[in-house]
């Protein structure tokens, strides 16, 4: 192998395993075939060039076993708390991902929203059975990440994995916009299959400026609005109260998603939260019967003890 051949298998390793592109589009932009690709990749693994190290972040079960039973819920899972928010966004992805390929059977439909745990989970998922994903919401592009449709885009790259776009922001700018792209066929199509999902992988947000990515994405009016009606937390830019009820403000008009009844109706729904401040929206997506099974950090499990004695 020459020293430019060396070269390009270092290339195409970082593109794959750091920057997260898939094998289509290296061979794009390296002006190589998919099948070269392929090949590099696996000459690295093979000359030592990639080492895979798989260490799975602590997960506390007996901690969970007993959150699950105060909360009234199937499943608690407590993944470690990292040194930094994106540390412990990768612990708490590492988690969903396991979490989500064990409730994932043939033939399912599963409707998956978008935040940037669920995002960094879809790296750990790895092949899945022949299934349906269904886009829950629209795009809300956040700098530093990616958005919905990057996200489905992913999915459709998996062998045997039908999907189901919404080719929409998750925002627009008026009820009579949001209105006119929910008619439209194929976003109609997606959002009509979420009345009929077998799980669910959503994110919990706490609603405020830090920790939900919608908050910062309305006007100061709309935020004030939201959290007079009584908001605590979003979950794909629907918003609820302390008891899980929807608040109902001009934003939910906006927005173009999957709604609150429809996750509510779905037997399983997989809800992701890190962090003390999201503590109290967790628990409302659980008396809310929005959440089945919920994913969480130490910090976040602190808080929901302290919420459940």
């Amino acid at each position: 192998m020459t020293q430019n051949d060396s070269n390009l298998m270092v290339e195409v390793s970082t593109d794959y395993y750091v920057d997260g592109k898939s094998k289509v589009e290296i061979a794009r932009h390296r002006g190589i075939s998919r099948f070269q690709v392929a090949r590099l990749l696996t000459q690295a693994r093979e000359q030592g060039v990639v080492r895979i190290e798989i260490t799975p972040p602590r997960v506390d079960g007996e901690r969970g076993a007993r959150l699950a039973a105060r909360l009234g819920v199937r499943e608690v899972l407590v993944a470690a708390s990292g040194e930094d928010t994106l540390s412990t966004r990768e612990n708490v992805a590492v988690e969903l991902a396991r979490t989500a390929r064990e409730h994932i059977t043939e033939g399912s439909t599963v409707g998956v929203s978008w935040s940037r745990t669920v995002e960094a989970a879809v790296r750990h998922i790895g092949r899945l059975p022949h299934c349906d994903v269904v886009q829950l919401v629209g795009a809300l592009p956040v700098e530093g990440s990616g958005n919905s449709l990057g996200l489905i885009n992913t999915f459709a790259q998996m062998p045997g994995v039908r999907t189901w776009p919404v080719w929409s922001p998750l925002l627009v700018a008026d009820a009579a916009t949001a209105a006119g792209m929910r008619r439209q066929p194929e976003i109609a199509d997606a959002l009509a299959r979420a009345d009929h999902l077998d799980v669910a992988v959503v994110a919990i947000g706490h609603w405020s400026e830090r920790t939900s990515t919608v908050f910062p994405q309305i006007s100061t009016e709309e935020q004030q609005a939201a959290t007079a009606a009584g908001a605590v937390a979003e979950c794909s830019g629907r918003l609820f109260d302390s008891t899980g009820q929807p608040v109902r403000t001009s934003l939910d008009e906006r927005v173009v998603g999957v709604t609150l009844e429809q996750l509510v109706a779905t037997p399983e729904v997989i809800a992701i939260g890190y962090g003390a401040a999201v503590a109290p929206g967790l628990v409302a997506a659980v008396h809310g019967g929005i959440a089945t099974t919920l994913v969480v950090d130490d910090a976040a499990a602190t808080a929901l003890e302290a919420l459940t004695p």
